[in-house]
C-alpha cells in the first residue's frame, strides 16, 4: 500500500492525515518499526490507531499508561484466587507437589494484559500504547525489551515469541520527556491542531450534511479559541462535539443567540477557570471573527 492509498484509506474513515503524518504511518509498516506520535492533548494521536486497525481490518489492543504502571498489569499475571481455590481442592482430595504446582501454573490460570495479549495474535493487531510518558520510567525500559524482540518470558511457561509482529502505535503529551533509547527505537511524528482546511475537511467527513457556512464558522471559532489563555484547549473531538450541539439546537450562525453559544461552550472547555475566562462578550468576538 502506498502512503497515498493509505492517507486516502484513513480519510475514508473519517480521519484526515496530513502528508507527513500519513508518510510517517506508512514508513512503519513497511519498515515493521513501531510509531511515536508526540503532540498537545486532542489533536487526534490515539484516533490513529484505532483508525488504522480499521483500515488494516484487524484488532486494536489498547495499553493505557499510568504512573505506577508494572509488567503484571501491562504484560501478564496469574489468576491468584482461582489457583488459591484449585489448591485447597486438591489437598481436600490429598493431592500435593508437582502436579499441583504444575496445574496451577498453566494457561488455564494465566491473565493474559495488553502485551502479552498482542503477541499471540496469528494476525498482527495494531497495538496502541497510549501516553507512554505517563509511565514510569522503569516500565519503559522494560518495554524497550520487548518492542526489541517482540517476545515474553514467562518463568513458568518459557518464552512467547510473537506469532506475528503487532502495529505499534505509542502516544505522548509531553508529560516527561522520553529516554533516547525509546525515541531511537521508533519512527517518529509530531502531531499538531491542524491547519483550518484540514480542520473543515474533518468536520465535513464526521458531521455529514453540516451546512458550509456554519461549518466555517466552527472552525473559525475552536481556532481563535485556541490562541487564548486557556489551560486545556480544546481539541478534534471537541470541536466535533460543538458542532453536533450546535446542529442538535438547530443554530445556523454563531452570532444568532449569545446565550445558547455560551451554553454549547461546555463542549469546549472543560475546566472552571476557562469557563470564568471566556466570558459571553469574548465569545460573540471571536463568533463575530469566524463569522
Amino acid at each position: 500500500m502506498q502512503w497515498t492509498t493509505l492517507q486516502t484509506a484513513m480519510a475514508e474513515t473519517g480521519y484526515i492525515a496530513d502528508d507527513d503524518l500519513a508518510m510517517a504511518i506508512h514508513l512503519a509498516l513497511s519498515l515493521g518499526r513501531p510509531l511515536l506520535l508526540e503532540g498537545a492533548a486532542g489533536v487526534g494521536k490515539t484516533e490513529v490507531a484505532r483508525v488504522l486497525a480499521q483500515v488494516k481490518e484487524t484488532e486494536l489492543i489498547r495499553l493505557q499508561c499510568y504512573e505506577g504502571l508494572d509488567a503484571a498489569q501491562a504484560i501478564y499475571e496469574w489468576n491468584y484466587q482461582r489457583q488459591l481455590l484449585s489448591i485447597r481442592a486438591a489437598a481436600e482430595d490429598g493431592e500435593t507437589g508437582r502436579s499441583v504446582e504444575q496445574r496451577i501454573f498453566s494457561e488455564e490460570f494465566l491473565l493474559e494484559r495488553p502485551l502479552l495479549k498482542a503477541i499471540r495474535q496469528d494476525t498482527a493487531p495494531v497495538l496502541l500504547i497510549d501516553e507512554i510518558d505517563r509511565a514510569d520510567e522503569e516500565f519503559e525500559a522494560y518495554l524497550l525489551e520487548i518492542l526489541s524482540d517482540f517476545q515474553i518470558t514467562i518463568p513458568e511457561l518459557g518464552t512467547i515469541t510473537a506469532k506475528s509482529t503487532p502495529i505499534v502505535i505509542l502516544t505522548a503529551n509531553g508529560t516527561r520527556d522520553l529516554s533516547d533509547a525509546l525515541r531511537r527505537r521508533c519512527l517518529y511524528a509530531h502531531v499538531a491542531y491542524p491547519e483550518r482546511a484540514t480542520e473543515l475537511a474533518i468536520l465535513k467527513a464526521r458531521c455529514a450534511g453540516i451546512e458550509a457556512q456554519l461549518a466555517g464558522q466552527i472552525v473559525g471559532f475552536v481556532q481563535s479559541l485556541r490562541k487564548e489563555d486557556l489551560e486545556k484547549k480544546p481539541g478534534i473531538a471537541e470541536m466535533l462535539d460543538f458542532a453536533a450541539a450546535l446542529m442538535g439546537l438547530g443554530i445556523a450562525d454563531l452570532t444568532q443567540d449569545p446565550v445558547v453559544l455560551q451554553a454549547t461552550l461546555a463542549t469546549l472547555l472543560k475546566t472552571q477557570s476557562d469557563r470564568d475566562n471566556i466570558t459571553t462578550e469574548i465569545a460573540q468576538r471571536l463568533a463575530g471573527k469566524a463569522a
